[in-house]
Order: C-alpha cells, then sequence, then structure tokens
C-alpha cells in the first residue's frame, strides 16, 4: 500500500483532495495533512510517506522550496505539485516532466496521475524537481528540458535546440554542435511543453523548429534549412505563418 502526505494552508483544500483520493485511489493511505511547508516537512521526515501533495502558493514558504529542507539522499518521496496558476506556471512543470495537478482538482486527471506514479519505479526524481525550480525562477533563455535517456537524465538548454523530428512514438533532438537525441517522447509532447515559447514552430505534422535557427526557406521544394546543416519540411499551408513568424522575430 502506497503512502501519502497532504500539504495545504487551505483546509477546503486538503479536505477535497483526501475525498478525492478515497475515492480513486482507495488502496492509498492518507498519514497526515499539513497546513504549511515546515510542518509537512517534519511530517514527511517522520512518516517517510512514498508521495507528497504539495501547494506552490503558501504564506511564509512556497512548495518550491522544499528540496531546500532535504539533503539529495532523503528525497525517497514522489511530489505532486497542486496549483492554481496561470499556463506561465503549468508549462514549467511540463519542461521539467513533473507531476502537477491544477485547481480545482479534477478527479479523472488524479487518477490518471496516481497511474502514472504507479508505474514509475524511478523513486529519486531530484534532479527533475532542481530543474522545476530553475524553469519557475528563469525567463526563456535559461530554462531547460528534462528527457530521460537509458540509465540517465539530461537536462537540455531550450535556446541550444535547433529542431524535433518525429520518428514513430519516439522523437528525435537536434542540438547545436550537431549533438543529436532519440527520446522516447513523441513530437506532440514536446509541441505542448514548448507552447508559449514563440519562437519554436510545429512547421510540419513531423518537425517543430526553432526560429532562431532558420537560415533559409525554398519556396518550390517547401524545405526549410537551418543551422548545422540540418533541413526540416514545411506544410503547404504554413507558408505564411513562417514568414509572419519570422518578421516576428526580427
Amino acid at each position: 500500500m502506497k503512502t501519502c502526505i497532504i500539504i495545504d494552508d487551505e483546509n477546503k483544500a486538503r479536505l477535497l483532495l483526501r475525498n478525492m483520493l478515497h475515492e480513486v485511489a482507495p488502496d492509498i493511505s492518507i498519514l497526515a495533512d499539513c497546513d504549511d511547508l515546515p510542518s509537512g516537512i517534519k511530517a514527511i521526515k517522520k512518516l517517510r510517506p512514498d508521495i507528497v501533495f504539495l501547494d506552490i502558493e503558501m504564506p511564509g514558504h512556497s512548495g518550491l522550496s522544499i528540496l531546500d529542507f532535504f539533503e539529495p539522499d532523503e528525497v525517497h518521496f514522489d511530489i505532486v505539485f497542486t496549483t492554481g496558476y496561470s499556463e506561465y506556471a503549468i508549462q514549467a512543470f511540463k519542461l521539467s516532466a513533473i507531476d502537477y495537478l491544477l485547481k480545482p482538482i479534477n478527479p479523472e486527471m488524479l487518477q490518471q496521475t496516481m497511474q502514472r506514479i504507479a508505474k514509475n519505479d524511478e523513486k529519486n526524481k531530484l534532479h527533475q524537481y532542481k530543474a522545476l525550480q530553475n524553469n519557475f525562477n528563469n525567463d526563456n533563455n535559461d530554462k531547460c528540458i528534462v528527457v530521460n535517456l537509458t540509465g540517465s537524465t539530461r537536462f537540455i538548454k531550450i535556446k541550444d535546440i535547433i529542431m524535433f523530428e518525429a520518428e514513430g512514438s519516439y522523437c528525435k533532438i537536434f542540438m547545436k554542435g550537431n549533438e543529436k537525441l532519440t527520446v522516447s517522447k513523441n513530437l506532440k509532447y514536446f509541441e505542448e511543453a514548448l507552447m508559449g515559447i514563440t519562437h519554436f514552430f510545429r512547421c510540419h505534422k513531423s518537425y517543430l523548429i526553432n526560429l532562431k535557427y532558420v537560415l533559409e526557406f525554398n519556396r518550390s521544394e517547401g524545405d526549410i534549412f537551418l543551422e548545422e546543416k540540418l533541413t526540416a519540411v514545411l506544410s503547404a499551408d504554413k507558408t505564411d505563418v513562417l514568414i509572419d513568424k519570422m518578421k516576428q522575430l526580427a
């Protein structure tokens, strides 16, 4: 049986999440609920839960500062952040590959989150939580996207990504320095994670490009030439969109 702790300064929010968990995940044991981060940290260290449901915006301490109170080898739990923040903040979660629940919490989304956690054997996500802190606190130039590889995790600076290319359920990431990675995420995953960063453009069903690296567009062939001798394809109906976006970029 998995165990959890709920940390939220709003009593109503804690009670609602508790009731939802009883409905969608009856096999989970709720060890405690806490109304601020300091009391939550004490409970985590004492009770050692499997999962912590953590509100971000609380008086005194932001939920994002939780890592400041633990040594790396103490982060033995999964964190599911709960937030009422805007799309800007949600993008930070997506880039960092971190579970989050948008308030008001939807029971179906809670159930999907619990299913993902049950399938994930990796207990220590410290690197991803640190990436989340970085992505919350920095502008687009310093943000990074987290990708899990076989036996390791990479933090790729968004500014260093030239393009993504779909390869079935996988995706190739092309970066500065002629580096290429193949990851087990589809192109739509990265498109959604980068939504709001205007210089990334889904130019074709198989390509997502960084407009800052575009060198030339061949109208007759529909080819986009980028730095590092890379080429992407432009869908015929997106020619005007590409031109407009390049003008805005300039």
